[in-house]
């Protein structure tokens, strides 16, 4: 095998599309996907208790049900400006590198099925930009979607900071 191959064959493990359904939201003009198994549930805001000493994009905890689950602002995690709360502003529960973990999105749209077909590679911005975050691009009904991969969402040091984050919680809250 030689290095083009080699390099071919990587980059189809790393960005193997699968087709299946999505949960599309709203950042911004700007609308996403999240692979349907991955997400619990949708909630409407609740009350986030702040958690000093944590990364900007880390809006808290939240008291679902009894469990204490930490919630990420994905607006603040990809760079964007604070946007008031709004009726739509919600938070998608999703299980990641087994956590339960909430991310604050603008709105939810709809659940698409998007075939492998429709979906394209990420393009290549240059070394500075990272998009490993990115399942694919999904191009669907004349719309493009950014589809993430929520597992790549938070760095492997992100995930431990949530899990030490549940952990404290729950032991201040029993």
């Amino acid at each position: 095998m030689n290095i083009e191959t080699t390099a071919t064959a990587t980059k189809t493990d790393v960005k193997n599309h699968h087709g299946g359904k999505f949960l599309s939201f709203f950042l911004k003009q700007e609308e996403y996907g999240i692979e349907i198994l991955k997400v619990q549930e949708i909630i409407g805001i609740l009350p986030i208790t702040r958690v000093p000493r944590t990364p900007e994009f880390v809006k808290g905890v939240i008291n679902l049900r009894g469990k204490i689950i930490p919630v990420t602002d994905l607006r603040s995690k990809f760079g964007m400006e604070e946007r008031e709360e709004t009726t739509e502003t919600c938070i998608i529960v999703v299980q990641t590198n087994g956590l339960e973990i909430g991310v604050i999105v603008d709105k939810v749209s709809e659940v698409l099925d998007i075939t492998d077909k429709e979906i394209e590679d990420v393009p290549t911005f240059g070394t500075d930009v990272s998009t490993d975050y990115l399942l694919g691009i999904g191009n669907t009904n004349g719309r493009v979607r950014l589809l993430l991969d929520i597992e790549r969402i938070l760095t492997a040091q992100e995930v431990v900071q949530m899990q030490e984050i549940t952990a404290t919680s729950e032991a201040f809250a029993g």
